[in-house]
């Protein structure tokens, strides 16, 4: 069946369409933090739907409550008055720590991060951005022109003239082996020459707080708020894409730009996956200053449906009441610290890294260091014949393993899947220790 549906998809769909795996699989159903395939197979989910289901599949708060809000009105639109929308954006306002906000819902990461962009250029009239090297932040025309990631930028064309600097990536480029002030001081000197070399005013930095297609990469704490004491003094805009940081996955804050809030909070904040749980929903908050800077009618056909936004207000009040955070902090830590175990004395791994449960395991080739994407795939591989589903990025090369469970995980289930993790580290060492058949056998022992 699975077979026969690959061939329906590369019959139909883009070339360009990845799928994971030799043998691409059809998840057809899910429960908590597993899934099933086609063919009967169950799978700890250490993915989620790339970070978007973000509290657990099938979760009943979210189910009921998009069942009742679509047996009374699937759509409206944002040119009537629709309470889940204002709901939402009163949770999302107060939750966000920016002063005086506002709230506009989009149906992606990429449209809101469009949107942002279209704010911050508006109200500084110029089209130049400052974007962090290593980024990415959608697939929309403007946004491809603002990721620092040769992987996912198609074209060189954009509308937006992107300036890009140093600091996404703490442990690779000229900074690497200086200290953590020092990073920060080289990286802010960056900066500045950066903007000696724009023309006029600069709209805005757009950042990660961890880069996640990047490969769950961050700079030390403070970077961005040195950063802000340079962007406030020529007048540009902090952009947060908290699209993949947002919502306490990284266990330590509730924001990815909380960990650099010494110069206070971003201009503008843009989310999206997690908080619909697997629902479409993106949105941006900005001060009311910029928010409403357009000049021109602008609605949105689909952001702010009232069955997303139920789903949404459903799916953060679950995480709220259950303290998702400190369970993302806590069970984060001891899969960190397994993994890190796992990893110790593998010299196909070359660092294991994160926050809460948002861990990037960098694969690498023994010997020179250079990223080994293949040792990742056979990774990915490995685990997935074991019974893990993981993701992959990491600069231009997909090397990083992303391990980014729903955040309801238990700790049986973290030690679970590290032990799945470990088999298929292994594996791998052997792949580039050049034994292939003893690779086999370390995963078949697993069996």
């Amino acid at each position: 069946m699975s077979d026969d549906l690959y061939a329906r998809h590369k019959a139909v769909l883009p070339d360009w369409l990845a799928l994971y795996y030799e043998r691409p699989i059809e998840l057809t159903h899910g429960e908590g933090r597993h899934v099933w395939d086609a063919d009967g197979h169950r799978y700890l989910d250490f993915f989620g739907g790339i970070l978007t289901t973000m509290t657990a599949h099938a979760l009943p708060e979210v189910t009921k409550a998009v069942g009742e809000q679509a047996a009374r009105i699937i759509h409206s639109s944002t040119l009537y008055l629709d309470r889940p929308m204002v709901e939402l954006a009163e949770r999302v306002a107060e939750l966000s720590g920016i002063p005086d906000p506002r709230v506009f819902f989009t149906t992606s990461g990429t449209e809101a991060n469009d949107t942002a962009l279209l704010l911050a250029t508006t109200l500084r009239r110029s089209n130049q951005i400052l974007a962090m090297r290593n980024s990415y932040h959608g697939r929309s025309f403007s946004t491809v022109g603002i990721t620092g990631n040769r992987s996912w930028s198609p074209t060189s064309l954009s509308p937006l003239q992107t300036l890009y600097v140093h600091g996404g990536v703490r442990g690779r480029g000229p900074y690497a082996g200086l200290s953590d002030a020092e990073f920060i001081k080289g990286c802010v000197a960056d900066l500045e020459d950066v903007l000696g070399q724009a023309y006029g005013q600069v709209a805005a930095l757009i950042a990660e707080p961890v880069q996640g297609v990047g490969g769950f990469t961050s700079p030390p704490d403070g970077l961005f708020a040195a950063f802000r004491e340079v962007l406030d003094r020529h007048g540009i805009l902090w952009i947060s894409d908290e699209v993949q940081t947002g919502w306490g996955r990284t266990g330590d804050h509730f924001w990815g730009w909380q960990a650099h809030a010494a110069s206070g909070p971003p201009d503008v904040l843009t989310f999206a996956k997690g908080i619909g749980n697997g629902m479409s929903i993106g949105g941006v908050v900005a001060r009311a200053e910029v928010m409403n800077c357009l000049d021109a009618n602008s609605i949105s056909t689909f952001g702010g449906s009232p069955v997303t936004m139920a789903a949404g207000l459903a799916n953060l009040t679950y995480l709220l009441e259950h303290d998702l955070q400190g369970n993302a902090r806590r069970v984060g830590g001891l899969l960190m610290d397994r993994l890190r175990a796992a990893a110790a004395g593998l010299d196909v791994v070359r660092e294991v890294r994160g926050r809460g449960l948002m861990i990037g395991i960098e694969m690498v080739e023994p010997g020179s260091g250079r990223p080994s994407p293949e040792a990742a795939s056979a990774v990915l591989e490995v685990a997935r014949e074991e019974g893990l589903l993981l993701g992959k990025g990491g600069g231009h090369n997909s090397s990083v393993l992303r391990v980014a469970p729903p955040l309801s995980l238990t700790a049986a289930e973290a030690e679970e899947g590290a032990e799945i993790l470990a088999t298929a580290l292994r594996a791998a060492q052997a792949m580039a220790d050049g034994s292939a058949e003893v690779a086999g056998e370390v995963g078949r022992s697993a069996r």
